[in-house]
């Protein structure tokens, strides 16, 4: 793929701008930069998102595994990738703090400066806006990082919005294991399959009444056999459960293990009892 795909020009930046990109919300938000956009290390992402229903674009696992948080928490609302700033702004920063702004060094055009995180949340029955950037610790000894950082920061808090930049310290690589087990099973395929995860509930409510030891790898073997499905269904139908909060782990720091789990080890939400689908969101 040719290089120049990537420079930047005022008609490109012209181009996503009539395009809408930054702009919008939930599924309707356009983020500044697309994956296929972007030069590529084999480390990008494609997720489809719980909260906004809608493909993210993400440019490194760290990425990720920021945004698993993200759509676990309860209070996110919305998540707002490569989030572009307003160039004039970004300028004037630069150069009141003497810092070189971002510019493509072939073209000579300034860059779009983007923000990894615009994240809308509920807190206290109030709507809020935080910022966040991502970086692996070793990028912030870079003192050029550093000073892309600062325009950012400086950026935000001119916006009374919170800024804060994350890292891979503040990561539980177990937490994101369990995610990335459950996290694409949040959509099934058709509304029967909904339907039948279900009935898998239901039927693990039951047993648990009635033995609460049992393993939970014994009760998706004897539900696929009660309903002759394909071995291995009632796996898929348990992630989807995970994933959409039915059923939670006692402890997200631990692997979800099905063969190394009972019934006493996870957790029935009582939103889910005796609801219909779709009545639960992540």
């Amino acid at each position: 793929m040719s290089k120049s795909k990537y420079n930047w020009t005022e008609e490109k930046i012209e181009k996503f701008l009539k395009e809408g990109r930054g702009s919008g919300e939930l599924n309707h938000y356009l983020p500044w930069l697309k994956i296929q956009e972007v030069p590529s290390d084999g480390r990008s992402h494609r997720p489809r998102g719980w909260k906004t229903n809608r493909i993210h674009h993400f440019l490194s696992d760290l990425e990720l595994a920021y945004f698993y948080y993200l759509e676990w928490s309860n209070k996110v609302i919305d998540i707002r990738e490569q989030f572009p700033l307003e160039r004039e702004d970004t300028l004037k920063i630069a150069s009141e703090k003497g810092m070189e702004h971002s510019i493509d060094a072939k073209t000579q055009t300034y860059i779009v400066m983007t923000t990894d995180f615009l994240i809308t949340s509920r807190v206290d029955n109030k709507i809020i806006q935080v910022a966040r950037s991502i970086k692996p610790s070793s990028e912030l000894e870079d003192p050029r990082v550093m000073e892309k950082l600062e325009i950012e920061r400086q950026y935000w808090e001119d916006r009374d919005i919170e800024w804060a930049v994350i890292d891979e310290k503040v990561i539980s690589n177990q937490f994101i294991k369990n995610m990335k087990y459950i996290h694409v099973y949040y959509y099934l395929n058709n509304h029967q399959e909904e339907e039948m995860s279900l009935h898998f509930l239901d039927y693990l409510s039951k047993e648990l009444q009635l033995n609460p030891t049992k393993q939970l790898i014994t009760c998706c073997s004897e539900f696929d056999s009660l309903y002759n499905l394909e071995e291995g269904s009632s796996i898929y139908y348990m992630r989807h459960l995970y994933a959409r909060r039915y059923i939670e782990a006692c402890d997200m720091e631990k692997l979800i293990k099905p063969y190394e789990t009972s019934l006493l080890d996870i957790i029935f939400n009582e939103r889910s009892v005796n609801k219909n689908y779709g009545s639960s969101i992540g």
